[in-house]
């Protein structure tokens, strides 16, 4: 169980990522001394839409294909619209979500992220959230959908919104800092 300070933190993301939701928990994991990377399709400058026109960008330094999920402690899914509906037809983006599903560490995903979740079959039968336009297709995946800031089960934790960074932080350090989850299937 590593304390946060200690962790390593893989950021999944590519071009179309809701600005807010990659920053904050970039900036946040960072200030409380972990360390964060970001992965992509490639590796080089991803950009980011902030709420109606694209925004600045950040540099991925590692590709999705080169990821070592033995390497990280946790991984958090930025979402946006654009950013997750793109990163779940990628066979390499979907290897690195669906190891760490099956690994047991935390996986953290916000807004529509858990689409990634739904594509991996981390959903079924667990409590969950998102943005509320996704909440059909979180039921129909077998989700527990709440409509709540945040949302744990076995360390998959989901969150809705912007509004709900400060929360969704919080949890990504407490499931960090308690290890791996046993996530035998809960349907």
């Amino acid at each position: 169980m590593p304390r946060i300070d200690q962790a390593k933190i893989l950021i999944l993301a590519t071009d179309g990522y809701e600005r807010s939701e990659l920053r904050v928990p970039l900036d946040e994991l960072k200030a409380k001394g972990a360390e964060v990377r970001i992965a992509s399709l490639k590796t080089g400058p991803i950009r980011s839409w902030d709420e109606k026109n694209w925004g600045d960008s950040v540099e991925a330094d590692l590709a999705a294909e080169a990821v070592d999920v033995e390497a990280f402690d946790a991984l958090v899914l930025p979402g946006g619209q654009i950013n997750p509906d793109t990163l779940r037809n990628e066979r390499d983006a979907m290897r690195v979500v669906s190891d760490f599903v099956r690994s047991g560490k935390t996986v953290a995903a916000i807004c529509h992220a858990p689409w990634l979740l739904i594509e991996a079959d981390a959903l079924r039968g667990r409590k969950a959230t998102s943005y509320p336009s996704i909440r059909t297709d979180m039921v129909n995946a077998g989700a527990i959908w709440r409509d709540e800031p945040v949302v744990t089960d076995k360390g998959i934790v989901t969150s809705r919104k912007p509004d709900d960074l400060a929360a969704f932080v919080a949890k990504i350090v407490e499931e960090v800092e308690e290890g791996r989850h046993d996530r035998r299937s809960a349907a």
